[in-house]
């Protein structure tokens, strides 16, 4: 079992930044990869960044040039870095602690933190 507990997420206007942090305790020998996760209301979750245990990383083209994911080993701990956030941003984001070859495999979710941009 891996336990994730997320923090981070709040309201903020648009253009600001958030940090998401995802902490990983349990049985975290077992993950290969650690991704973040949104969804919006009436919308399908979908992936926004990830990194594996060697360091490579994704990010989604949603995100890309404003997002970046890294990881504290030492802490177990993976983040989201956001900035220049628009309106569309606003989810609810998700850690997940991978199991599989790739992030989209099973996994382990934590419980999500709000993000609201506001226009």
């Amino acid at each position: 079992q891996v336990q994730l507990v997320e923090s981070g997420g709040g309201l903020v206007q648009a253009g600001g930044s958030l940090r998401l942090s995802c902490a990983a305790s349990g049985s975290i020998f077992s993950i290969n990869a650690m991704g973040w996760y949104r969804q919006a209301p009436g919308k399908q979750r979908e992936l926004v960044a990830s990194i594996t245990s060697g360091g490579r990383t994704m990010i989604a083209d949603s995100v890309k040039g404003r997002s970046t994911i890294s990881r504290d080993n030492a802490k177990n701990t993976v983040y989201l870095q956001m900035n220049s956030l628009k309106p569309e941003d606003t989810a609810k984001y998700y850690c997940k602690a991978g199991l599989g070859l790739s992030i989209t495999e099973f996994g382990y979710w934590g419980q999500g933190t709000q993000v609201t941009v506001s226009s």
